[in-house]
Order: C-alpha cells, then sequence, then structure tokens
C-alpha cells in the first residue's frame, strides 16, 4: 500500500470527510482565540466555559433544538455570571470561577442523567467527531466563520487590550467593550469545539496551541500564524492516527497537541529548556563560551 492511498483513504467515507473538516475549522479557530487567552490571562475562564455550555446542550437535544443555540446560551451565561458575582462581590475572578463553572456542569451532568434521548449524550462530555452530521458541520463553519471575522477584524485593539489595557483606554478604546467581544467569541468558540472533542477537552483546543506559539515566538502577529498552523498539523496528525490506530479521536488530537507542546518546549531555539541549559552553562565562571 503506498503513501498516497494511505492519506487519501480517510477521504473515501463521507463520515471522514465531515470529521476532518469540523476539526480543521474548530482547531484554526481555537489557536487563533487562544493566543489573546494566554496573553490576558484567560485560559481558566475558557476551560469555565467549555464546561459550562454542557446543560444548554443537553435541553437542546431534549427540546429539538440545534445544540449551537443552547451552547452559546448558557456560554454566554457563565459569562456573565461570572463577571457579576465579580463585580457585586468581594470574591475573586478565580473563585467566582469555580462557582459558576462547576455549578453548571454538574447542572448538565445531572441534565444527561434524567433526559431521555436518542442520542447518546455522554458524547457531548467526550466529543464524538465521526458522528458529525451534515448539519452539524454548517453549525460549527457558520459560528467558526463569524468569529474569525470578528477577531481578525479587532485584532488589533484585541492585542492593544492583552498587552496594555490602560493604554487602551488613554488613546479611546473602551477595555469593558473588548473584554465582552473577547469573552463572547470564546463561548461561541466553545460551541464550535465542543462537536469535535467534547465539554472536558475543549480547554486543550484553547490553551495549547496559543501557549506552543507562545514558546516560538514572541511577536503577536507572528502567534497568530504559528498557533493555528501547528494547531491544524496536530489536528491531521491526531485524526489520522485515530482512524488507524482506531483510536479516541478527539483524545487523539489533544494529545497530539499536548506532545508537540512538550517538544516545543524542551527544544525551542530562545525559550526551549535545552536552549536555556545551553546559555546558562556558557554563562558559568570558567565555561569556555562557543560565539
Amino acid at each position: 500500500m503506498s503513501l498516497v492511498h494511505i492519506l487519501l483513504e480517510p477521504f473515501e467515507f463521507e463520515f471522514m470527510v465531515r470529521a476532518i473538516s469540523a476539526t480543521l475549522l474548530a482547531s484554526v479557530l481555537c489557536a487563533v482565540l487562544s493566543c489573546w487567552l494566554i496573553l490576558t490571562g484567560w485560559s481558566l475562564l475558557g476551560d469555565a466555559v467549555s464546561h459550562a455550555v454542557l446543560p444548554g446542550v443537553v435541553l437542546s437535544y431534549a427540546l429539538g433544538l440545534p445544540f449551537a443555540l443552547g451552547a452559546a446560551i448558557f456560554g454566554l451565561l457563565a459569562v456573565a455570571l461570572i463577571g457579576g458575582v465579580k463585580e457585586t462581590t468581594r470574591i475573586k475572578e478565580d473563585a467566582s470561577i469555580g462557582i459558576v463553572f462547576t455549578t453548571l456542569f454538574a447542572l448538565g451532568l445531572v441534565l444527561v442523567s434524567v433526559t431521555p434521548s436518542q442520542v447518546d449524550l455522554n458524547h457531548i462530555i467526550f466529543g464524538n467527531l465521526l458522528g458529525v452530521s451534515p448539519s452539524d458541520l454548517r453549525q460549527v463553519a457558520a459560528l467558526a466563520g463569524v468569529c474569525l471575522a470578528v477577531l481578525i477584524f479587532k485584532r488589533r485593539d484585541l492585542s492593544l487590550y492583552a498587552f496594555d489595557p490602560g493604554h487602551a483606554r488613554n488613546i479611546g478604546v473602551n477595555p469593558r467593550i473588548l473584554g465582552a467581544t473577547l469573552l463572547g467569541v470564546l463561548a461561541l468558540t466553545c460551541v464550535v469545539a465542543l462537536q469535535a472533542v467534547g465539554v472536558v477537552l475543549v480547554v486543550g483546543m484553547l490553551i495549547i496551541p496559543g501557549a506552543t506559539a507562545r514558546l516560538l515566538t514572541e511577536r503577536m502577529s507572528r502567534m497568530l500564524v504559528v498557533a493555528p498552523v501547528l494547531s491544524s498539523l496536530c489536528s491531521l496528525v491526531g485524526i489520522y492516527t485515530s482512524y488507524f490506530a482506531d483510536t479516541s479521536t478527539g483524545g487523539t488530537v489533544v494529545l497530539c497537541q499536548g506532545a508537540l507542546f512538550l517538544v516545543v518546549y524542551l527544544l525551542a531555539p530562545r525559550n526551549g529548556q535545552l536552549a536555556r541549559l545551553l546559555v546558562a552553562r556558557g554563562r558559568r565562571p570558567g565555561v569556555e563560551r562557543i560565539d
């Protein structure tokens, strides 16, 4: 069997074409957004929102509505509740996130246990890439298009907000509106990635690509290119590995992203641990430096 035949074999099945399309859309969107989540320190918020959409998805299935509708409503609700608890009490943001996301996630688990459905709702928790229907793919494509358009159109303002909110305010940019925009996109992005890897592993796609790109470059413009490219490659490798090794598709995709982060963490040219070790040894007294 030739390499070309191996690469093309998954495309002989429509469900694999839909799975690859959904994964690439989700991986690109999550990777672009993850650059800002890493810089603003909102990684934990992404974890919270991804879990908090579960009850919305379950209710959507129970009522016969598009799952994206319920997930988007509960994603935005989670963001509003976290902000409300933080602004109206003495409780800090990390505690607000913990309270809101665990409560909504627990509500989702209860609804899964009591909601009769022909759909295996456990697929919501762990993802079901191979079960992506044509209507699911259209929802994912529409939401991903809207979110990417917003991020690309507002990329300069969002970058300024991430690096220096005070300066953004001084030049007339409203940080509250930018923060709300980023949170709204985060909620919709969780809906997109939900179909690919489930609520448990969404956070991996929301954090790992941006963190990997951060180790490779200091410039935001390059991060916005490096992160989606690496995330897409990992997604393809994960899907092919899952197809031929018969493993969990979503889990394999996130595992590939985690493995790449480990490699970059160790071997990145400037920020990798090996490079830091070599620089440290070169600075030790009595050690000859090689320039």
